[in-house]
C-alpha cells in the first residue's frame, strides 16, 4: 500500500480524503434526517467519491504546475522547457522543488563548462599566436635585412639564411605538434601495438639525445644494469616519442653536470612502471597540476630560452591515455622531477 500511495501523490490523496469524508458525512446526515442511514450506500459512495476526486485533483494540479513551471522556464530563457519531462511533474511540492533545483543546477553547470571552454579557447589562441609570431618575426627580420642590402655580403647572407631556416624549422616543429595533438584529441590516431624490449627502446633514445645531453654534461643512465629484456605490449613508435619528450625535457630543464635516470620496475602482475628522474630545477607545487596542459611552461619568461613547442608533455599525456595507461609526476622545486608511466607487459 505504501508503494502504491507514493509521496508524489500526497497532495491529491490528502485533499481527496478530506473532501470525501466531508461529502460522505454530509450525505450521512441527509439520510439520517430523511430515510435512515444506508451504510452500504455510504461505503460505496465513499470509495467512488475518493477515486473521482483523487484523479481529478491529481490531473488538474499536474496540468497547472506543468504549465506554470514551463512558463517560468520560457520567461527566464535559462532553462530549456522542452527538456522538462511532463512525466516527472508531481503534485508534491517538495519533490517538484528538488527536481527544478536539480535541473537548474545541471543547466548552471553546463553554462560554467561553456564559459571554461571559451576561456580555454581564448588562452589557446593566445598561446598559439605567441608561439608562432616569434619565429615568424625572426624569419621576417632576417629576410628584410637581406632585401635591404645585406644580401650582397656573402658571409652575412649565408648566416642570415641559416638563421631564417632555423626559424622555419621551429614553425614546422610547432605545426607538426599541433597536428599531432589535434589527431590525439579527436581520436584519429591509430595505435599499432606490438611486443618489444623497453630497455632497448630507452637505450635508443639515450643514443638519440646523447649529443644534446653532452652540451650540458648531463649523464643519461639506467638505475641498474638491465641484463635481461623487459618485454612490453604497446605502440613502439609512440612509446619512443613519449620517452624522447620526457628525457629531452629533463635535459632542457636539467642542471649542468646533472643526471637523467630511467628505471623500469614491476608494478603488478601484468604491468610495469617506467620512471624518468632528473636532478634539475624541479617544478613548483602550484604548477604540478598544469604541466600536461598545452603550451603551459614552468618558465614564464618571454624568452622561451629552452625552445620547443610547449606541446611535448600534452602529447605525452594523450599518448599514454590512448594506451589506456596512467602517467604521474612528482617534483620538488630546486631538487628535481620524476615522470612515470605504466605499460602492459607482453603475455
Amino acid at each position: 500500500m505504501a508503494e502504491i500511495f507514493k509521496k508524489t501523490y500526497r497532495f491529491a490523496g490528502f485533499t481527496s480524503t478530506f473532501i470525501t469524508f466531508f461529502l460522505t458525512a454530509l450525505l450521512g446526515v441527509f439520510f439520517y434526517w430523511h430515510n435512515g442511514i444506508n451504510y452500504w450506500f455510504l461505503v460505496l459512495f465513499f470509495f467512488v467519491c475518493y477515486l473521482l476526486t483523487f484523479f481529478v485533483i491529481q490531473f488538474r494540479v499536474e496540468k497547472f504546475i506543468y504549465k506554470q513551471v514551463k512558463k517560468i522556464y520560457n520567461d527566464v530563457k535559462l532553462l530549456d522547457a522542452s527538456t522538462f519531462d511532463k512525466q516527472k511533474i508531481t503534485t508534491d511540492m517538495a519533490t517538484l522543488t528538488r527536481q527544478v533545483e536539480r535541473f537548474a543546477e545541471d543547466k548552471k553547470l553546463e553554462i560554467e563548462t561553456l564559459i571554461d571552454r571559451e576561456n580555454y579557447r581564448k588562452e589557446f589562441m593566445g598561446n598559439v599566436s605567441h608561439e608562432l609570431k616569434t619565429p615568424l618575426f625572426t624569419v621576417q627580420g632576417y629576410i628584410l635585412t637581406l632585401l635591404d642590402g645585406a644580401m650582397k655580403d656573402k658571409t652575412v647572407r649565408k648566416k642570415y639564411l641559416q638563421r631564417a631556416n632555423k626559424g622555419v624549422e621551429r614553425l614546422i616543429y610547432i605545426v607538426k605538434d599541433l597536428d599531432m595533438i589535434t589527431k590525439l584529441e579527436v581520436g584519429d590516431l591509430v595505435l599499432y601495438k606490438e611486443d618489444f624490449n623497453i630497455v632497448e627502446l630507452v637505450q635508443n633514445v639515450f643514443d638519440l639525445l646523447e649529443m644534446k645531453a653532452a652540451k650540458k654534461n648531463i649523464a643519461l643512465t639506467f638505475d641498474i644494469d638491465y641484463q635481461d629484456s623487459i618485454m612490453v605490449h604497446a605502440d613502439r613508435e609512440r612509446m619512443q616519442q613519449v620517452l624522447t619528450n620526457l628525457i629531452e625535457n629533463s635535459i632542457k630543464y636539467g642542471k649542468n653536470d646533472g643526471t637523467t635516470e630511467v628505471s623500469i620496475e614491476d608494478l603488478i602482475k601484468n604491468k610495469v612502471i617506467v620512471r624518468v628522474t632528473d636532478n634539475g630545477e624541479g617544478i613548483e607545487k602550484e604548477n604540478l597540476s598544469r604541466v600536461f596542459e598545452r603550451f603551459f611552461r614552468v618558465d614564464k619568461s618571454g624568452s622561451r630560452k629552452v625552445g620547443g613547442s610547449g606541446l611535448g608533455l600534452a602529447i605525452v599525456k594523450h599518448l599514454i591515455d590512448a594506451h589506456k595507461e596512467k602517467i604521474y609526476v612528482e617534483s620538488q622545486f630546486g631538487v628535481g622531477s620524476e615522470f612515470s608511466f605504466t605499460l602492459e607487459k607482453s603475455k
